[in-house]
């Protein structure tokens, strides 16, 4: 044997010496991967160990600044979450997103969001081979959106454990949906209003009013209402979060969680109920339906009863968090869960079930269906629980678009590039003609259109377009119009704001309307009166494109309109009173959702006002001169909130002595103003010679659960300044008045004789046609004005605001 071959050969003794090295050198980096694991972990720290309490255990809450001060700290001590300010809310509070995912795809944040920016916008995708790529390298952009209504407060609590579970977990499931998706987690898209119900829970814990909703409105102007406003962009709040999804991040999927009555169902969610949008997707549709079952079988998996799908909510209505984002390409999912009393505990008999009332798609919570199979008997009912029913599906919703990555971006992709596409029964654009009166609104309206992703451009010549299908009748629309195509990625959102809405007609077993889950119409030209036209051909369009310039932003716009430029976006628009009345605005404590629309409407337009509370009435503190009474009912004004579950401070109403002091105030020469629900009470009270003619209906008879309408107008009455005789208004459960004595009381506005609906859906019209829809009467010295109708309706209705304003005057 050679010295060489010598050197290589080893003992027995040294050939396990050696692999003994080799398990001591594996042992001991197993043991330093672990170490450093522990190590991590133990430095991410967890929502208990900064708030000194675990999120969503009983009569427990954190704060907005609670909350915030939680994923900062997360932020800082793991590479998986990053947290961004998306702007302020509308009192002035940070408003957070949480982007977590891999520590990789955390460090290449812009990238991906550039990647995904491609594919919502096929345009810029060059070919196949690029658009490969993007889909190989693109991860699913999903996003969370916690507890925009305040009160269903537990999603935002359930929020700090969930992006907690998702930076410490090592899981395989976690790993890949790090790996193939980013989360945008928004703790509240209502931090104001965390804030409201933190505040007051914390101080009426122990108390009778324990559990109750604090007596003044969740979101300072909407209530409610803020998820209402995802078209029309009113809110700060909204704005935020529409520039985050649809001019940065275009998510493939939007989850937005709620909660709703205690008495139902446990939990609620997609598929959803008839009617769809024929607007949406089939694909949408059949995708949003795969996440909600995904959701139901991995509860049922975990045993969670009183699961049901197929119920109450539809996909009709444009406007909402997660209805928004149908148009956008995207898959928009609601749940709903069962309530606590806030935070605190409750407990639900069998008798309280049986006595549910039935909603569409589910008789009652305690039978079994194929969509609701495992009823849920009774018991307490938890913050706990229903924080474990979210996380749960929230999971399911992650592991979906981590698993199926390239089909969810690819769909994405092909959906935009579907809408490029010419369709027969479509325009080929909307054009705003050039020469409107209302240039402030024109600019309003084209500004929602650009925050929303939609482009416009900017007619510098006159060009012919045909206003009618198939008809070659060709109309010239001048220079200084507004151009929006059709055939863009956007083309569903454009489709749906432009087009008069066709609600289909369902009626149930006894013939009575079927309650949509929100509104019929809402087309917004016809909402803000802007006069537009459908362009169905457009004569020598290729020649003349290069004269069409793409609008860039609200002030490009503005100056074509002869507009000063806004400094800020949505900027407040100028005051249109000519005198200075002294205006009194009745704010209740039983948070009036129409009385936060109306001073949004008078902050927006810097009208000066005053809120006159319950006790300003009792003391006949009516010091103005005109007084406004939202669209609330007699009960709402004169009694108010119950002693029974609420401090004296709070209850009451303004009392009979209120309502003698308002009396007096018209008298003496005040003017009062009511809107819709309202004017019931005034009628009444004050023994005016109308009725509403509506009342008493039956569901089969009339019914209109939100639509436009046409009024004729007496366009020389004061009160009809600046408005044409042709007139749009919004109608949601309104009144129509019918006129007893015609030489005390005179008619405005009529609703149309015929054809009186625009757009959404009108059951008995024939009850409607020819009514009062504004009247006005003089009461002793001063006058009233009965709206039948909402003028300022979720803030949307510039076609009649101008009605407000007249009254208004002195």
């Amino acid at each position: 044997m050679s010295n060489s071959l010598k050197s290589k050969a080893q003992s027995p003794k040294s050939t396990i010496s050696g692999r003994w090295s080799v398990i001591r050198f594996f042992v001991l980096f197993c043991l330093t991967a672990y170490c450093s694991l522990l190590s991590a972990y133990a430095q991410t720290p967890s929502p208990k160990s900064i708030l000194g309490f675990q999120p969503t255990d009983d009569k427990t809450i954190a704060d907005w600044s609670q909350i915030t001060n939680y994923f900062q700290k997360l932020d800082q001590a793991s590479d998986k979450v990053k947290v961004r300010q998306i702007g302020v809310t509308t009192l002035g509070k940070p408003m957070i997103v949480a982007f977590i995912s891999s520590a990789d795809n955390i460090k290449n944040l812009d990238k991906h969001r550039q990647i995904n920016q491609k594919l919502a916008n096929p345009n810029s995708v060059k070919n196949a081979a690029e658009l490969e790529n993007l889909i190989k390298q693109g991860k699913t952009i999903v996003s969370i959106s916690c507890s925009i209504h305040s009160t269903e407060i537990v999603a935002s609590q359930m929020s700090m454990n969930l992006a907690y579970e998702l930076a410490t977990a090592n899981d395989e499931n976690t790993k890949e949906i790090l790996n193939n998706t980013i989360l945008l987690l928004i703790p509240s898209s209502n931090p104001d209003g965390i804030q409201i119900v933190a505040d007051w829970y914390r101080k009426t814990l122990g108390t009778k009013s324990e559990g109750s909703s604090p007596p003044e409105l969740y979101h300072h102007y909407a209530g409610h209402d803020n998820n209402r406003d995802w078209f029309m962009l009113n809110l700060p709040e909204t704005q935020n979060i529409t520039k985050l999804y649809w001019q940065e991040w275009f998510p493939q999927i939007v989850y937005d969680v709620h909660q709703m009555g205690q008495t139902g169902a446990r939990f609620v969610i997609p598929p959803f109920f008839d009617p769809p949008n024929p607007r949406i997707s089939p694909l949408i549709l059949r995708e949003v339906g795969l996440v909600g079952y995904k959701m139901a079988a991995d509860l049922q998996a975990e045993n969670i009863a009183g699961v049901a799908t197929n119920t109450t909510f539809d996909t009709w209505w444009h406007g909402g968090f997660r209805s928004a984002p149908y148009f956008h390409n995207s898959i928009g999912i609601l749940s709903e869960a069962a309530s606590a009393d806030l935070m605190s505990p409750v407990t639900i008999t069998q008798e309280k079930l049986k006595a549910a009332r039935p909603s569409r798609g589910l008789n009652s919570p305690i039978e079994t269906a194929t969509n609701h199979p495992d009823i849920w008997n009774g018991g307490i009912w938890r913050p706990a629980d229903i924080a474990q029913i979210e996380m749960i599906a929230s999971r399911g919703l992650l592991e979906m678009a981590a698993k199926f990555r390239p089909r969810y971006l690819r769909n994405f992709y092909e959906l935009g590039k579907a809408n490029l596409e010419p369709k027969k029964d479509e325009p080929q654009a909307f054009i705003v003609p050039a020469g409107q009166p209302a240039a402030e609104t024109i600019s309003r309206f084209l500004e929602i259109l650009l925050w929303q992703g939609v482009e416009i451009h900017q007619m510098t010549r006159e060009l012919e377009v045909t206003r009618e299908n198939n008809k070659a009748d060709f109309h010239e629309i001048p220079l200084g119009s507004f151009l929006v195509f059709v055939n863009q990625a956007q083309k569903n959102n454009v489709l749906s704001l432009f087009e008069k809405q066709v609600y289909p007609q369902r009626l149930n077993a006894n013939g009575e309307a079927e309650v949509p889950y929100d509104v019929a119409g809402w087309t917004l030209p016809l909402q803000m009166g802007i006069d537009y036209t459908a362009a169905w051909q457009i004569k020598d369009l290729a020649q003349f494109k290069n004269s069409l310039k793409k609008v860039e932003n609200i002030n490009q716009a503005r100056s074509v309109l002869n507009l000063n430029p806004n400094k800020t976006a949505f900027g407040k628009m100028p005051n249109p009173l000519k005198t200075n009345p002294k205006i009194g605005l009745y704010k209740p404590f039983t948070s009036s959702m129409d009385e936060g629309w109306t001073r949004l409407v008078f902050d927006n337009f810097q009208i000066p006002f005053s809120s006159v509370s319950d006790a300003d009435f009792r003391a006949g503190k009516l010091n103005f001169d005109a007084i406004i009474l939202s669209a609330d009912n007699e009960n709402t004004i004169v009694k108010g909130l119950s002693a029974e579950r609420y401090p004296a401070e709070f209850a009451g109403g303004i009392g009979e002595q209120g309502v003698e002091n308002l009396k007096k105030f018209v008298e003496s020469g005040g003017k009062l103003i009511c809107f819709d629900d309202s004017c019931e009470f005034l009628i009444k009270r004050f023994n005016l010679p109308v009725k509403n003619v509506l009342n008493g209906l039956k569901r089969s008879e009339f019914y209109n659960p939100g639509s436009i309408v046409r009024l004729k107008v007496d366009a020389k009455n004061p009160l009809a300044k600046n408005l044409t005789e042709e007139t749009a208004a919004y109608f949601i459960n309104s009144s129509a008045f019918e006129i007893s004595d015609k030489s005390k009381v005179k008619s405005i506005a009529k609703y149309a004789d015929k054809d009186a609906l625009l757009s959404g859906w009108i059951l008995g019209e024939k009850y409607l046609n020819g009514k009062t829809a504004l009247a006005e009467t003089a009461y002793g010295k001063g006058k009233i004005v009965l709206f039948a109708f909402r003028p300022q309706h979720r803030g949307q209705t510039y076609a009649t605001f101008p009605f407000i304003f007249n009254a208004l005057e002195k």
